[in-house]
């Protein structure tokens, strides 16, 4: 009839909830959303530390954030801030790096070569996965389903006609997962304390002048380490330049535990910011697959970490932090935190990426094929 009143349309939930989220976008500036995420991943360290759970300061903010995210919540991580964060990590990881590492050059091919199998190994058993179970393009399975770095795995399946959302999704929980269940592993199994990562250095007072040369790690590294098209550049090139002035002597410094703190908390802070707007119900099928696929690669690490063991005598713990599909960083802190080889981690992590771009194009031709 004319002129009655339309009925009402049905809401869908998840653009309600988008809106929701858009809302309390704009009702604040980016600076105090910034602040607030800031202020709940510094609540969440202090509560995590409080309570002695593993690695605090990171998981505690990147749980909180990520439940404030998810919520809806006006928070945003400081991603300006992101270089400088990780060049700060880089440049302590690269302080773990002393000359003895230069002997272990023979070791490294056999556990590199052990690496490429369990690499070949992933992708023949995650990528049908996400093909075959989370019924995606073989395209988008491909780069969801290998473990590289998240910025390379976006950029090149983009390019390549891949579903962002959803690598982006995948990889993002893929990393939060293994970060957690790793901490809880090495915690509650195997009993280490996972405690802070920043108190974990070892190392002399930092002086002035050692200061100056660690602060030049940072700048020259995070400067350097794009124009080098290095994964990860910002944090990559710190830390070989604060990794080649250690195995040289020039300093034994690290940068101050509260620093490495406050880094983590950004870090984390950062993590769990990535799931703002995301609808829960996305979120939680997204969940299931990744869990599926985080728990067959773990799967893959622990049968690649015996056979490091029996090949090369690598200790279980450090070999599993080598082989992990969690990220470079968080690895490498977890590392530093139960006193494993910062360095032989820290290797494989960078090769596992290298190999995972470098045949990307040649492999995915394979897939669409």
């Amino acid at each position: 009839m004319l002129g009655a009143p339309a009925p009402p349309a049905r809401s869908d939930p998840s653009l309600v909830h988008r809106r929701a989220c858009l809302t309390l976008d704009e009702s604040l500036p980016p600076l105090a959303r910034i602040a607030a995420g800031l202020a709940l991943g510094t609540l969440g360290g202090f509560t995590f530390y409080a309570l002695s759970l593993p690695l605090p300061w990171m998981l505690g903010a990147l749980f909180v954030t990520m439940t404030a995210a998810v919520a809806g919540l006006p928070v945003l991580g400081p991603m300006r801030l992101r270089p400088a964060i990780v060049a700060v990590i880089g440049v302590l990881l690269g302080s773990r790096f002393t000359p003895a590492v230069i002997g272990q050059a023979g070791e490294a091919l056999v556990t590199i070569s052990i690496l490429i199998v369990y690499l070949a190994a992933v992708a023949a058993v995650v990528v049908p996965w996400y093909r075959f179970v989370a019924r995606q393009d073989w395209t988008t399975a491909y780069f969801a389903g290998m473990p590289g770095g998240l910025s390379e795995m976006v950029e090149l399946g983009e390019a390549k006609g891949a579903d962002v959302p959803a690598i982006v999704l995948a990889h993002s929980l893929r990393i939060v997962l293994t970060i957690g269940l790793m901490a809880v592993l090495f915690r509650l199994v195997l009993g280490y304390n996972v405690g802070a990562a920043g108190g974990a250095v070892a190392g002399t007072a930092l002086e002035v002048q050692d200061a100056a040369i660690l602060v030049a790690c940072a700048v020259l590294g995070a400067v350097l380490g794009p124009r080098l098209h290095l994964p990860a550049p910002t944090f990559l090139g710190p830390l070989i330049l604060s990794a080649a002035i250690h195995m040289a002597g020039i300093t034994e410094s690290a940068p101050p535990g509260m620093l490495i703190n406050a880094a983590q908390v950004a870090l984390g802070t950062i993590l769990g910011c990535r799931f703002l707007g995301i609808d829960t119900r996305m979120l939680f099928r997204a969940g299931l697959y990744s869990l599926g696929a985080t728990a067959l690669t773990l799967c893959l690490a622990l049968l690649g970490a015996f056979t490091l063991q029996a090949a090369a005598g690598v200790a279980i713990d450090q070999a599993m932090l080598a082989l992990a599909p969690g990220g470079l960083t968080e690895m490498g802190l977890i590392a530093l935190a139960i006193h494993a080889d910062v360095a032989f981690v820290a290797l494989h992590h960078v090769v596992r990426i290298l190999v995972v771009i470098v045949l990307a194009p040649i492999l995915v031709r394979l897939v669409q094929r």
